[in-house]
This record gives C-alpha cells, sequence and structure tokens, in this order.
C-alpha cells in the first residue's frame, strides 16, 4: 500500500501524470523513447540500445546506437561483425569491449536459438548476460508494448521522494509500484520521471519551488531545494 503525502493536496496519480506530460514536454526524452519516435522500434534494436545506455548518457546513447544500427540492424547483421568493428561502432558508450561481447552473444544466441526473434518475457531476455531487470523491461515495454516496469535512479528517487512508496533499492522500487501504480503507467513512469528526474526533480536541490506537483509532493529526504 502506498504512502500517502502529509501536503496540501491529495495524491492523485492520475493527475501527476497529467502535469508530468506537460512539465517534460520542453525537455530531452529519455533515449529509449527518443529511439522509438526516431522508427528505432523492433524488440532488437530497443535490447541493445538499453545495453548500451547502462551508465552511459542519453545523448552519447543515442549517437552510439544510430551508429551501430546504420551497420547491423539485424540480429544476424550483428552477429556477423568482427568483435574489433563492434567495439569499434560502440566508441562513447561506457565498457564497449564487455558490451561487444554481450550484444554479440545474445544476437548469435537470437539467431540461433530463437529463430531471429528476441524473447518476449523477462525470464527470456535475463538469460542473455548483461539484460537485468530494468533493460528486460525496457525491451518488454518500448520494443513490445507490453506493460512492463523499468525502475531506474531517477524513477527510484523521485517515487520514494513524492511518498508514493517506500523503498531502498530500485530493485524494491519497482516491486512497491507493482504493488501500487495502475498498469495504465507501467510504461510511461520511466518516459516521464528520467527527464522529470534529470532536469526537475533533481538529486541535488531539486526545483521544488517551480515544480507542479510540489502540492501533493511530501519531499521526503528533501533538505535543501530550489
Amino acid at each position: 500500500m502506498s504512502v500517502q503525502p502529509a501536503t496540501s493536496q491529495d495524491f492523485d496519480i492520475d493527475e501527476v501524470f497529467r502535469r508530468l506530460r506537460i512539465a517534460v514536454a520542453p525537455y530531452p526524452k529519455a533515449a529509449m523513447f527518443e529511439l522509438r519516435d526516431r522508427g528505432y522500434t523492433s524488440p532488437f534494436q530497443q535490447l541493445v540500445a538499453s545495453l548500451i545506455s547502462a551508465r552511459t548518457r542519453d545523448e552519447t546513447s543515442l549517437v552510439v546506437a544510430e551508429r551501430l544500427f546504420a551497420v547491423a540492424p539485424t540480429p544476424a547483421a550483428m552477429a556477423a561483425l568482427p568483435k574489433e568493428r563492434l567495439v569499434e561502432l560502440l566508441h562513447g558508450a561506457t565498457f564497449p569491449e564487455p558490451k561487444a561481447r554481450d550484444i554479440r552473444d545474445l544476437s548469435r544466441r537470437i539467431v540461433e536459438e530463437h529463430g531471429g526473434e528476441v524473447p518476449d518475457t523477462p525470464d527470456g531476455l535475463m538469460r542473455f548476460h548483461g539484460v537485468g531487470p530494468k533493460i528486460a523491461a525496457l525491451t518488454l515495454a518500448v520494443g513490445f508494448d507490453i506493460p512492463a516496469l523499468a525502475v531506474d535512479i531517477h524513477v527510484h528517487r523521485v517515487t520514494n521522494r513524492w511518498g508514493y512508496v517506500q523503498a531502498r533499492t530500485p530493485e524494491k522500487t519497482m516491486t512497491a509500484l507493482l504493488a501500487v501504480l495502475p498498469k495504465r503507467y507501467w510504461v510511461e513512469i520511466n518516459e516521464r520521471l528520467v527527464p522529470f528526474g534529470k532536469w526537475i526533480c533533481t538529486g541535488e536541490r531539486p526545483r521544488c519551488s517551480t515544480c507542479p506537483l510540489l502540492s501533493m509532493c511530501a519531499r521526503v529526504g528533501v533538505t535543501t531545494s530550489r
């Protein structure tokens, strides 16, 4: 059960998302959703791009992913790339050599074990090395349009700051959100809270004075703000 914030207005999740859509409209989109809107909609491209984005800035992930998919847009094409070439194409992303290894391996397995089709279940995706719950959820949500919760540091921080859930880790936040967040928002929450967390509800000194959610937010853990 969610914790209701002690604020001047009841916490209404539908109203929260209505305000979020307006608030983040001026800011860059989260990388996977930006790639989707640029036409990189296949589950394979979303899976690989999610791997690229791990610990890599969104603006860099976009450049690297587009460069890579211009050369190898399918599992078969990716599996055929020499490792050295793949590392070269991943230049700019963090940990290019381990990511090249994982991307080549999953591409080969998708071709050989799955007939070229990306698995459409969390368990199937997480059998690939390097694919954890967040990457699996993004692939399902954005690549397959299957309701799935991708909880990154922004989703974790913001939902706990609201007082909507109480959890110490992103993994526990995901479990808590699965219990309280309506399924219609499972995909959208990552799309909205990544830019919201980057530009408004920041880790240090969040912009509370101009935040459209201030009247509903418990501001848990906030000691200084702008």
